[in-house]
């Protein structure tokens, strides 16, 4: 029976092993969270820091060859392990998934009031006509203008943003407890962004869901949720309230990810500043801490010492065994992230 006291989903010791052309790879390493009821989280991190590979392990939707250890429970259901017909009746019903490339979610060659009916007839068990009667109320919902009409279009016949808000159609037809939202303003247009991130936080906030936000902007992160994770090589080098962590970021890598971001105030022509050499390939991390070597701070320890979390605030965790050479230059002078300007400001968390 579900235990509405314990967390809505509870991940512990995580890590997905791929069998690579040079051999195995960890793609996520030992990464544990959890996501209450109702709350929103979000994951930031570069391209290739294991964010997506996390939520495809959550989903159950790894490669055949993918070796999965630890444990992800989902309602106080351990996930891990469960067989393809078992996760085929949560996903879609139980936890929704908005991907981050709506041309490639969506069916091409099916009109979008089938695809938007379709998680309604499987786990609802409606019939055709009530199933299209609740899809035309869903894309009149999410936004879609004159539903009625057009739900018998096609995705092309439609612009990026609206795709984009026939996928949260999608994504909420059965009313699940969790929604994930995998980088869902990829692509899109500043206003767009806007407008279907506001159409997230209004459904999540209406239905009572919670929200799994990933996402590689900072902004997005900022206005969004209120417990973030940042990852690095399949890893989570820093998480907490968001707040806290934009306040008092501590991890190098988080460190590099604010000062690489440009201000509102930046004059044309300022060189950003960059986090030094590129990310290794997954079989290249170091046995220890994944940003050894990219990290200025990186001593011979750092390559073979997993770094246990340290708790730096309430709430507020790092991995790192430098912190004490980072709160000291950080207090001798804060020029890693330039001062926000009141526009700026704007963008910080709610």
């Amino acid at each position: 029976m579900m235990d509405n006291a314990s967390p809505l989903l509870e991940v512990h010791d995580l890590s997905v092993l791929l069998q690579t052309h040079r051999g195995p790879a960890y793609a996520v390493r030992n990464v544990s969270f959890t996501l209450e009821r109702g709350e929103a989280l979000g994951l930031i991190g570069e391209s290739g820091c294991g964010k997506s590979i996390t939520v495809m392990a959550l989903l159950g939707l790894l490669p055949d060859n993918a070796k999965v250890t630890g444990s992800i429970r989902f309602e106080g259901e351990e996930l891990v392990g469960r067989g393809e017909r078992a996760m085929c009746a949560i996903r879609g019903n139980r936890i929704g998934m908005i991907f981050q490339e709506p041309m490639t979610a969506l069916n091409p060659v099916h009109p979008i009031g089938r695809q938007v009916a379709e998680p309604l007839r499987l786990h609802r068990g409606m019939g055709s006509a009530d199933a299209r009667k609740e899809a035309i109320r869903l894309l009149d919902r999410v936004g879609i203008p004159d539903a009625a009409r057009r739900i018998d279009a096609y995705p092309h016949q439609f612009s990026g943003g609206q795709r984009q808000r026939i996928t949260i159609a999608m994504a909420l037809a059965c009313g699940p407890q969790l929604l994930i939202a995998d980088e869902p303003t990829t692509a899109l247009d500043v206003t767009v962004q806007r407008q279907i991130l506001e159409l997230i936080r209004e459904l999540v906030a209406e239905r009572g869901m919670a929200l799994l936000l990933i996402s590689h902007d900072l902004g997005v992160i900022a206005q969004n949720v209120a417990r973030m994770l940042v990852m690095y090589g399949g890893s989570v080098v820093e998480s907490g309230p968001t707040g806290a962590v934009f306040a008092h970021r501590m991890h190098p890598y988080s460190l590099g990810l604010f000062a690489a971001r440009p201000g509102l105030r930046t004059a044309k022509g300022t060189r950003l500043a960059t986090i030094a050499g590129s990310v290794p390939e997954l079989v290249d991390l170091p046995p220890g801490c994944p940003f050894a070597g990219r990290c200025r701070f990186t001593v011979s320890e750092c390559h073979v010492t997993v770094p246990p979390p340290y708790e730096v605030e309430p709430g507020h965790r790092v991995r790192c065994i430098r912190l004490d050479a980072v709160a000291a230059e950080a207090a001798q002078k804060d020029a890693l992230t330039p001062a926000l300007s009141q526009g700026e400001r704007e963008e910080q968390p709610r």
